[in-house]
Order: C-alpha cells, then sequence, then structure tokens
C-alpha cells in the first residue's frame, strides 16, 4: 500500500520590508512520502520570499510542466518560475524559456549545486539566481516544525527571520548568480 501525501498547515504573518509586502497566509502544504522536511520548507519560504497577486505551489512531483512554486498573471499566462531543491540544467532552460523569470531557493549546499549547471545550455541563464540560505538553519526550523504551524517571517535587507512555533531562527538568503 502506498503511502499518502502529509499536510501541514500555515498560518503565517508575512513582513518582506524589503518588497513591501505584508500580508496574512493560511497555507495547506501536501510532503510527498518521498519529500524531505527542509524541501517542503524550503518550498514554504520561496512562496513567502517571491509572495505576490498569482501565486501557487504547482501539483508537486506529479507536475513535469510546472515548478514547484509558480506565478501567473490575470489572464492564467505564467510569469515566474521558482524551482525548490537542485533541479536539473534542462528543467531551468524549459522554465526560462516559458516565463520571463526563473528562479531557484536550495536547501542544499549551493556549492555542489552550482556546478552541475555549468557548460549546460540553459536560457537567460545570465538571469537566473539561485537562493540559499544559512548553513544548519534549515535543519534548525525543521526540528519546530509540527503539522499545524504558526509562522512568522520578517525580511530586511536580505536577512529572513523565522519564527516557528514559538521558536526563533534567523538567516541571510545567500543569492549566486548562474553565470
Amino acid at each position: 500500500m502506498a503511502l499518502g501525501a502529509t499536510v501541514h498547515t500555515f498560518d503565517i504573518q508575512l513582513a518582506d520590508v524589503d518588497r513591501g509586502v505584508y500580508e496574512s497566509l493560511t497555507l495547506r502544504v501536501a510532503r510527498h512520502p518521498s519529500e524531505t522536511d527542509s524541501f517542503m520548507l524550503t518550498r514554504v519560504l520561496a512562496y513567502c520570499l517571491e509572495y505576490q497577486e498569482g501565486i501557487s505551489f504547482s501539483e508537486g512531483i506529479s507536475a513535469t510542466d510546472e515548478p514547484a512554486v509558480l506565478v501567473r498573471d490575470l489572464t492564467g499566462r505564467m510569469t515566474a518560475w521558482i524551482e525548490v531543491g537542485a533541479p536539473d540544467a534542462e528543467r531551468l532552460h524549459f522554465g526560462s524559456k516559458l516565463t520571463g523569470r526563473t528562479t531557484v531557493y536550495t536547501n542544499r549546499d549551493p556549492q555542489k549545486v552550482l556546478p552541475t549547471w555549468a557548460g549546460k545550455r540553459i536560457h537567460r541563464a545570465e538571469g537566473i539566481v539561485l537562493h540559499s540560505f544559512d548553513p544548519g538553519f534549515l535543519d534548525g526550523v525543521v526540528s519546530a516544525l509540527e503539522r499545524r504551524n504558526d509562522m512568522t517571517v520578517s525580511v530586511t535587507e536580505r536577512h529572513l527571520y523565522l519564527e516557528l512555533n514559538g521558536a526563533s531562527f534567523a538567516s541571510a538568503v545567500h543569492d549566486h548568480p548562474l553565470s
């Protein structure tokens, strides 16, 4: 018998001072059995850090033609392709050709992710940025994760302050251009 997804609920107070975004969000996030907690949390953080009108999660692992997080305009056209983890170069190439903006948030060591794309054909690679967090940040946040979560996310000068279920964490958001 196959295991089903575990649903986590996040009640989020978002204050992104850098972009002037202040929102109250409730997200129901399904974590597939093959997905780690740090990957799921990276999806949630990518959603918060990229939050704008039209943002949504894709169907997840089964959505091979969509990223983990995407933004659509009012006509339904995809305008931002937001990947999580360490997608292959072919996937980034596809997403970059399809949308005006492509970016990646990783839960891995960026110095191990970036070389996998070196020398590969990626459309508009010069405009793609890999975002990462301080070492150990995601592991700490995972330790406070529950099925139902109260979260406060504050961003100022590309520094992330996060409170999850009463525990506090902080990390810079590091930007690594592909080229």
